[in-house]
């Protein structure tokens, strides 16, 4: 959303296996090569700050009325869900650079997950969605 602005806002899907991994998100239009860059030096900038990373567990309610829907994906939590785990991500100031509502493990620390390389993005028009495979390397 940095990079793309609000109409990169909703992932809908998210896949990490070893070194590999895939970001889908909700797009209207294929990006530039330039945003695509500039995505990958900002996914790397961020990495080499070593941003903080929090999970917290809280009632669903709670999480809802404190951040709002920002905290989901396309795809909702169903509604038997009761309770959540809030996934933070901090920025060097303190401030919130990332939230989600999530049940997948995490590394306490970005500088952990060693540099991001973009593969070939594809823009699948007739779903509006945008594939952003990736490599982690050391």
């Amino acid at each position: 959303m940095r990079v793309l602005g609000r109409d990169a806002m909703w992932t809908a899907s998210t896949y990490v296996e070893g070194k590999h991994g895939r970001l889908v998100v909700q797009f209207s239009r294929k990006p530039l090569d330039s945003e695509l860059k500039a995505i990958e030096e900002l996914a790397n900038t961020k990495i080499a700050e070593d941003l903080k990373v929090e999970v917290v567990i809280m009632p669903r309610e709670e999480a809802e009325r404190i951040y709002g829907e920002v905290i989901y994906d396309l795809f909702k939590v169903p509604e038997t869900v009761r309770e959540l785990y809030i996934t933070i991500v901090y920025d060097t100031s303190g401030e919130i650079w990332n939230i989600n509502a999530c049940n997948k493990q995490h590394l306490p620390s970005a500088k952990l997950i060693g540099r991001i390389v973009l593969g070939k993005a594809r823009f699948r028009q007739a779903k509006n969605l945008l594939e952003l495979p990736f490599d982690i390397e050391p």
